[in-house]
C-alpha cells in the first residue's frame, strides 16, 4: 500500500498485508478493519486501556464478542470517557480505573493525526485528558486510524488541535494560546456542542481549539510551552507514546512499529 506520507521513517518498521480481493472499502470498514486487527494483540488475563472513538469503538465491540464467545477472558478494562464505559458495561466487560491498576498491558485507541514518527494528534471527541492519563500508563498502546489520518506533520491536516482549559476566564487562556502560536498563523475557537452551547468534557471543563496554518517547530518544546499556560489542563498532542500504529486503506493494512 503507498501511504501518503514523507519524511524520515527511519525507526518505523513497516509491514504490509494484502486484503484480497482488493475492494472499494469506505471508512468506517477501514476502521473496522484497523480495529479487529489492533484487537489481536490482545491476551486473556491483560488489563485494557479502552480507547474512545468511531474507531476504538469497533475495538471495543470486538473485545466483548470475544469475550462472550469465551476466546478471552479475565480481562479488566480502563475506559477513556464515559462513553466508552457505558458500550463496555453493556457489553459485559468487566472495568476498573488507574487506581486500582496503575499500570496497564495495552491500550488499544484511534487518532485524529499520525505523523511519519507515530507522534499524534487526539482529543477531537472531547476525551483527551483521560486517553492520555490511560494511553501513558500502558506498556504498549495500539493506535488504530485509516489512512486518511496521516500527516506530514502535526496540525497538517487543517482540523484542529484540542487543548482542554478550565472553564475560568476560558478567552484569557484562549489568548495566551492564540499568541504562543502566532507565527504558526494559530485561529482559535471554543468548541461548541449541538445547540450551540460550550462543549464540556468528562472532566467539566471546556475545549479551544488550535487552527495552524504553519508547522509550530519542536513538539515537545510547543507541548511544554502549553502546560506552562495557567488554565490549561492537557493538549491532544500525544507525543512518543503509540509502540505501534496499524494503518488500514483501500489496499492493504500497514503495520508501523515504534524500534
Amino acid at each position: 500500500m503507498a501511504v501518503a506520507w514523507s519524511g524520515k521513517a527511519s525507526s518505523m518498521e513497516a509491514l504490509s498485508l494484502s486484503l484480497s480481493p482488493p475492494v472499494i472499502l469506505t471508512q468506517d470498514e477501514l476502521k473496522k478493519i484497523a480495529a479487529y486487527k489492533a484487537v489481536e494483540f490482545v491476551k486473556s488475563g491483560m488489563v485494557l486501556g479502552l480507547g474512545t472513538g468511531s474507531t476504538a469503538k469497533h475495538a471495543v465491540d470486538r473485545i466483548g464478542e470475544l469475550l462472550r464467545q469465551g476466546k478471552l477472558n479475565n480481562i479488566i478494562g480502563i475506559p477513556t470517557s464515559k462513553k466508552t464505559q457505558e458500550q463496555a458495561i453493556s457489553l459485559g466487560i468487566p472495568l476498573s480505573d488507574l487506581d486500582s491498576h496503575p499500570t496497564i498491558d495495552l491500550a488499544i485507541d484511534g487518532a485524529d493525526e499520525v505523523d511519519p514518527h507515530l507522534n499524534l494528534v487526539k482529543g477531537r471527541g472531547g476525551s483527551l485528558l483521560r486517553e492520555k492519563m490511560v494511553e501513558g500508563a500502558c506498556k504498549k498502546f495500539v493506535c488504530i486510524v485509516d489512512e486518511s489520518k496521516l500527516v506530514k506533520y502535526l496540525g497538517g491536516s487543517g482540523f484542529a488541535l484540542p487543548v482542554e482549559v478550565v472553564p475560568f476566564c476560558w478567552k484569557f487562556t484562549a489568548d495566551k494560546l492564540k499568541n504562543l502560536f502566532r507565527d504558526s498563523g494559530c485561529v482559535v475557537k471554543l468548541r461548541n456542542d449541538c445547540k450551540g452551547q460550550p462543549f464540556v468534557t468528562d472532566n467539566g471543563n471546556y475545549i479551544v481549539e488550535l487552527y495552524l496554518k504553519k508547522e509550530i517547530g519542536g513538539l515537545q518544546v510547543a507541548s511544554d510551552a502549553i502546560l506552562r499556560i495557567a488554565g490549561v489542563v492537557e493538549h491532544g498532542m500525544f507525543l512518543d507514546m503509540a509502540t505501534t500504529v496499524i494503518v488500514a486503506g483501500e489496499l492493504g493494512i500497514t503495520i508501523n512499529k515504534k524500534q
